[in-house]
């Protein structure tokens, strides 16, 4: 059962007030003042609860017309395309490359404030959790836990979009010191894995699939976004050596027993069932917990997801129960030129995308290729809502974390290739587990990591992940259209995207909202985007 009724909205009148003067003694009837809140052991779990809909999962919201903001890396990529871009400025200027603070000042700006709303809103259950009677030891372990991940999260987010940006770490009590300037790159990633190292070490979180536990975040969640954020650090721009920090974390979540790759399933002769392939059981929600690390939960009747109505393109929404429908994430075809169209069955029609819509009297028609990885039969065909939830990691990144990691820090082992073998043995349905393995032996470290980077590159376009990887490693994956599925990962700066787009060096970093410069006299705009 899902949890979302207990946590989504929790805070009805979210906002406390904090009088500035003595001379207001009355108390508020309609709002929670600051010696009102934290009285009890429900304010604690509500600050906390809260923190669930606020920030990070606010990069996986979904609007029909616009995508959902983890998607913008993807369009500046060149790899992915919405056909409602015409009416749609953020998308235009990330895949033309023209944005500043101005054109997307209300777009970044909505990034901006609603991860510090929801980093203020962690730092008021951070002070205020371990003095709140009510609570034992154990539960304010796990509520400090969560409250540390989703503020570690949330400044993720922001530096590896805007690189330096203030770090807060109490919350706004007057107006002193309001304006806050940038922090180094370094000290914000210092308070991250602060922040991240708490919930995996001492917060006493859940062992539990994330499914199993309530939908509250565990340890396995809290470990997988710390080895995702060694790794990051290993890289652009910091290019601190944190790759053994990155196993470390990223064999917690693999030794735990907690997750695993869901099988395709086979005909009795072997053959893999289409219907039935992983993808499509990941695509039915079958066995969440195995392949969920950290999701953002979705439930129908309090917050139905959206992502279904990009299943199709604009002009098949006379064929579903929705009003809309928008291919607002389709793949380029140089993103399809990833894939190995003979041997990869994640590019078969219907399995991470398709291609085809059968109607009633059996007439079939194609389109380009769209996510089918959303695609909800009973919300699309029957009642127009859904309650999919979306992974922001799974398990499969987990084990490329690792092997990339374990290669730069231990080399090519037996165990980081079969990291690797794992998640292209469920993808190539038509090779041998042994020939998998023994075309990645005697690899070197460069060419072994290329392979790594070449199957996230695959596997995770439904996470959102490609543009991170690309400022990380400081690569653009050029794709042949030759079928074999073959990327060449060459120089970020100077590379042509598919829209004959050059990325330069300043498009590591995106542009600070033009409104924060003016709110705040202390931030200064990221280089290249000087007006």
């Amino acid at each position: 059962m899902k949890y979302i009724s207990k946590i989504f909205y929790i805070l009805l009148t979210s906002t406390m007030i904090f009088s500035c003067s003595d001379f207001l003694e009355e108390v508020p009837k309609d709002e929670i003042s600051l010696n009102q809140f934290f009285t009890t052991r429900e304010h604690a779990y509500n600050a906390v609860n809260t923190l669930y809909r606020n920030g990070t999962a606010q990069m996986y919201f979904s609007s029909v017309y616009s995508g959902n903001r983890a998607m913008f890396g993807q369009y500046m990529s060149g790899f992915f395309d919405n056909e409602y871009k015409g009416q749609e400025p953020h998308i235009q200027n990330a895949q033309q490359l023209t944005l500043n603070g101005n054109n997307t000042d209300d777009y970044m700006n909505g990034i901006w404030s609603d991860m510090y709303r929801a980093i203020a809103r962690a730092n008021n259950a951070i002070k205020y959790i371990p003095s709140t009677p009510g609570l034992t030891d154990a539960e304010m372990n796990q509520l400090m836990g969560e409250a540390k991940f989703f503020r570690g999260m949330s400044y993720f987010y922001l530096t590896r979009f805007f690189g330096e940006v203030p770090v807060i770490t109490e919350p706004y009590e007057s107006l002193d010191d309001i304006y806050i300037g940038k922090s180094s790159i370094s000290a914000v990633y210092d308070l991250i894995v602060e922040d991240l190292k708490f919930a995996v070490n001492e917060a006493g979180l859940s062992d539990n699939a994330m499914v199993n536990n309530g939908y509250r975040i565990t340890k396995g969640a809290a470990a997988t976004v710390l080895a995702d954020v060694y790794l990051t650090m290993s890289g652009y721009p910091l290019q601190e050596d944190h790759y053994a920090d990155a196993a470390t974390m990223a064999r917690m979540v693999i030794n735990s027993g907690t997750y695993a790759l869901l099988d395709n399933d086979t005909d009795g002769d072997g053959n893999i069932e289409m219907e039935n392939s992983a993808y499509n059981k990941i695509r039915k929600e079958e066995a969440l917990a195995d392949e969920y690390i950290y999701l953002v939960e979705y439930y129908v009747g309090i917050s139905s997801s959206g992502y279904p109505q990009w299943t199709y393109p604009v002009a098949y929404a006379s064929a579903v129960q929705y009003a809309i429908t928008n291919g607002g994430y389709q793949p380029t075809d140089e993103f399809v030129w990833g894939y190995d169209e003979e041997n990869d069955l994640r590019i078969q029609n219907k399995q991470y995308f398709h291609t085809t819509y059968t109607d009633g009297d059996g007439n079939v028609s194609t389109f380009p290729p769209t996510p089918y990885i959303w695609h909800d039969d009973q919300a699309l065909f029957e009642t127009a809502n859904s309650g999919k939830d979306v992974r922001v990691y799974s398990y499969s990144e987990v084990l490329l974390i690792a092997a990339e990691a374990i290669a730069k820090s231990e080399g090519v082992t037996a165990e980081a290739i079969g990291y690797l073998t794992q998640v292209r043995d469920r993808a190539y349905w038509k090779m041998d587990t042994n020939e998998i393995t023994n075309s990645l032996s005697g690899l070197s470290t460069d060419d072994f990591i290329t392979q790594v980077w070449t199957e996230k590159f695959r596997e995770l376009p439904f996470e959102f992940k490609l543009w991170y990887d690309m400022v990380r490693t400081r690569t653009y994956p050029l794709t042949s259209e030759n079928g074999s599925g073959e990327i060449e990962f060459v120089d970020f700066v100077g590379s042509q995207t598919s829209w004959q787009k050059t990325l330069q060096e300043k498009h590591l970093l995106l542009p600070l909202p033009e409104r924060e410069l003016q709110r705040n006299p202390e931030l200064s705009q990221n280089p290249g985007y000087d007006q």
